[in-house]
């Protein structure tokens, strides 16, 4: 497959002078999802862990139940991009057809393309209860995913979703130019993996807006973990859905913004 960064030349002004380079940038790639040769959606993505992309992006849109419902997966190469060709089980494929709906994303846009504003808003799961976590656990989970966003040292232009836990630390993390795309990819790793997502935090490199809250839910994640602040929609679906929704997370500090019971100066293993 291509790499997902490409080197392009630069002129790189310091002051008065300037001098010819080169830098990393990441590619941003048209992907086509499509389930038993019908084409169900276009993401512009970093051709990246795209067989994670494909299960993720098919659990978070409800096409598919768990991994194994994605009976067959190929990753073609196209002239214009890639294609990511699933077969479904039967009664997964008769769902599909039953919502069938076309979007076209520029770099993961997890909104584009719906066909009424009541989807944009579709209900969410109420999450597991899952663990509690301690402030030094948000602080040393936070501090886990520079190391492993490769991607971006290289680059400095693509987001990061992580998954840590107490007893495993930095169990995964995936990257890519579209925020959405990069939590997809995550879900996928998780469920072919057949890690559950309520035993640990869900971390981003970005700001959390509805459609990460409501992809979150799905997975069954009980707590987002992000560097930037929530939208006013994440913060009422997160509640909605009982998720522990925390942003701002820096060197110095944290802001919890729904169900702060998960978060206290011992670790809960248990929450009422």
């Amino acid at each position: 497959m291509t790499d997902p960064a490409l080197s392009v030349p630069r002129l790189v002004w310091r002051g008065d002078a300037a001098e010819a380079g080169s830098r990393l940038v990441p590619r941003e790639t048209p992907v086509a999802l499509t389930y038993n040769r019908s084409t169900h959606a276009v993401m512009l993505a970093t051709p990246a862990d795209l067989a994670d992309f494909a299960v993720g992006f098919s659990l978070s849109e409800g096409i598919i139940r768990h991994a194994e419902d994605i009976m067959a997966l190929d990753i073609v190469s196209v002239p214009d991009g890639v294609e990511l060709r699933m077969d479904l089980a039967a009664d997964r494929l008769d769902a599909l057809t039953r919502r069938q709906r076309r979007l076209a994303g520029p770099s993961g846009c997890g909104l584009c393309g719906l066909d009424s504003l009541a989807a944009a808003l579709r209900p969410v799961p109420k999450v597991a209860d899952g663990q509690g976590f301690t402030a030094g656990m948000i602080h040393t989970a936070m501090q886990s995913m520079p190391a492993a966003q490769t991607l971006n040292a290289a680059t400095h232009a693509v987001h990061a979703a992580g998954f840590w836990t107490p007893r495993r630390g930095l169990v995964a993390l995936r990257e890519d130019v579209g925020r959405h795309n990069a939590l997809d990819k995550l879900s996928g790793a998780l469920a072919c993996a057949g890690v559950p997502a309520s035993d640990g935090l869900l971390l981003l490199s970005s700001r959390v807006s509805v459609e990460m809250v409501q992809k979150a839910a799905t997975l069954g994640g009980s707590v987002i973990v992000a560097v930037s602040a929530p939208t006013a929609l994440a913060i009422q679906t997160a509640e909605r859905a009982g998720i522990t929704l925390i942003g701002v997370a820096r060197q110095d500090g944290f802001e919890v913004f729904t169900h702060p019971r998960r978060i206290g100066p011992q670790p809960v293993r248990h929450v009422a």
